[in-house]
């Protein structure tokens, strides 16, 4: 029967209400500065920041963390602590996996053979992450670099490519500010990936809505998913712990929530409404950049402050619910038996 994997076993698509399809629930603070980041620290943060979500009819957050990054342990073994969140909230939760950029991954990852990581994945979906219990529902987000794909993503890439044919599972995709989208699409292509089944993430950082279009035209979904992060850093070069002393690179982005608001009305006016989604991307390391957005209402901006956007630009009520409830379902969606 088709059906949705979450943290505490397969619900019915039916069953979802409006859903928060990219968001990293382990991540709410910066690190682990004040209590040391301990299990019970994040999910309590967890819990207390998700209530927002419920009265405005949100019953479900894919939590779309890879190995090591955003507030998952490299070997996945945290991953059970959703299971926690959602008991206590109520909300649906669906776990992600996947492995972040090459700078970011865990040592077993950088090592394994594209066999063994497309094998990791497939038994990610069928056993549990990391060997844990916790069944993925989607695999995501798989990432890929600025300008780049190194060769280590591209296995990575190839590995979730292999891994959703084999399993039913949909594809979500990191693009480091819009970039490699339709050289993400052409790889999963020669994959045989089904594409209707793939989202291409972070489609509202790249500043040409002309090659955002020109990614939909290749029969993929988008993601308009850092809404309320208007301003961000992104770091050049290796992980912090790899660097050489003295001065390094980075750069600082500005996206408007205005400008973001426009592109998805615009995208709905054309007839792409069926194949666009909203998330916001919270993360704490970014909150502090943007106090007027994910600082000032959390996980509810998007329902409070950016829905009202579209509804002020024409787009209509139902639009708007197939962007935050039917889109994303069809994507979690799994018609292979659980």
């Amino acid at each position: 029967m088709p059906h949705v994997q979450t943290v505490l076993g397969p619900v019915a698509p039916q069953s979802l209400g409006r859903i928060m399809p990219h968001e990293h629930l382990f991540s709410l603070v910066p690190g682990p500065w004040l209590t040391g980041g301990d299990r019970d620290t994040q999910i309590e943060l967890a819990v207390d920041a998700l209530q927002g979500l419920i009265p405005a009819g949100f019953r479900t957050v894919v939590d779309l963390s890879p190995y090591g990054v955003v507030g998952r342990d490299a070997d996945g073994s945290n991953v059970d602590a959703l299971r926690e969140v959602s008991r206590r909230t109520g909300l649906h939760i669906v776990a992600g996996t996947a492995v972040y950029l090459e700078s970011f991954s865990p040592r077993w990852a950088l090592d394994a053979s594209l066999d063994e990581l497309t094998a990791r994945f497939i038994a990610d979906a069928n056993v549990g992450i990391g060997g844990h219990g916790i069944r993925a529902g989607i695999f995501g987000e798989q990432a890929t670099s600025l300008g780049e794909i190194t060769p280590h993503e591209e296995k990575c890439l190839r590995a979730a490519a292999r891994a959703s044919n084999e399993t039913g599972l949909a594809i979500s995709t990191h693009t480091t500010h819009g970039t490699m989208a339709l050289e993400q699409i052409g790889l999963l292509r020669s994959e045989g990936v089904d594409l209707g089944r793939v989202v291409i993430g972070h489609m509202d950082t790249h500043a040409d809505p002309s090659y955002v279009r020109r990614v939909l035209d290749e029969g993929v979904n988008i993601a308009v998913d850092t809404v309320g992060k208007q301003v961000w850093e992104f770091f050049l070069g290796p992980a912090s712990s790899d660097r050489e002393e003295g001065e390094f690179e980075k750069r600082a982005y500005f996206r408007s929530d205005e400008r973001r608001a426009d592109l998805v009305a615009e995208l709905v006016a054309e007839g792409h409404g069926d194949r666009v989604s909203l998330a916001l991307d919270l993360t704490g390391a970014e909150v502090w950049m943007n106090p007027g957005t994910h600082g000032q209402t959390g996980y509810s901006y998007l329902a409070r402050i950016f829905l009202p956007m579209l509804r002020d630009r024409g787009v209509s009520a139902d639009q708007c619910e197939r962007l935050v409830t039917t889109n994303p379902a069809r994507i979690l969606t799994i018609e292979t038996a659980s």
